[in-house]
């Protein structure tokens, strides 16, 4: 896919600050800087679209991340699927964000995050 910027940093035709690398995916730092210091994104070799395309691609891709997870001492792992989970780049990428207490860094599911109510109290 030479529009996927993603299989343009695996080609080694975009630049990108590669921090590990497998037969199958590479981890590289995100190039805004991430959200945390020591954010990466681990991503495979091959396309693939998101989480969901191909379950063998992802876990293989999960198991990469997990690696780099269990370096810390805290860690968000992340994926999303589709736009309005707030994918914007359409080639499957796992965030690993190392988390401290008081980091200030807020989820739509913590309690730091009151922009909307809970699911069960919707109704």
């Amino acid at each position: 896919m030479t529009s996927c910027v993603f299989c343009a940093i695996v080609a080694g035709t975009a630049p990108a600050v590669v921090v590990r690398e497998w037969p199958d995916a590479i981890a590289i730092r995100p190039r805004s800087g991430g959200v945390n210091p020591g954010h990466l994104l681990v991503i495979p070799r091959a396309h693939v679209a998101d989480v969901g395309t191909d379950p063998v691609v992802s876990a293989a891709v999960m198991a990469r991340a997990a690696e780099l997870a269990a370096d810390l001492p805290a860690a968000n792992v992340i994926t999303s699927k589709g736009s309005a989970a707030t994918q914007t780049v359409f080639h499957l990428h796992i965030h690993v964000v190392p988390r401290a207490f008081g980091d200030g860094l807020p989820l739509p599911w913590t309690p730091q995050h009151n922009a909307r109510t809970p699911m069960g109290d919707q109704q």
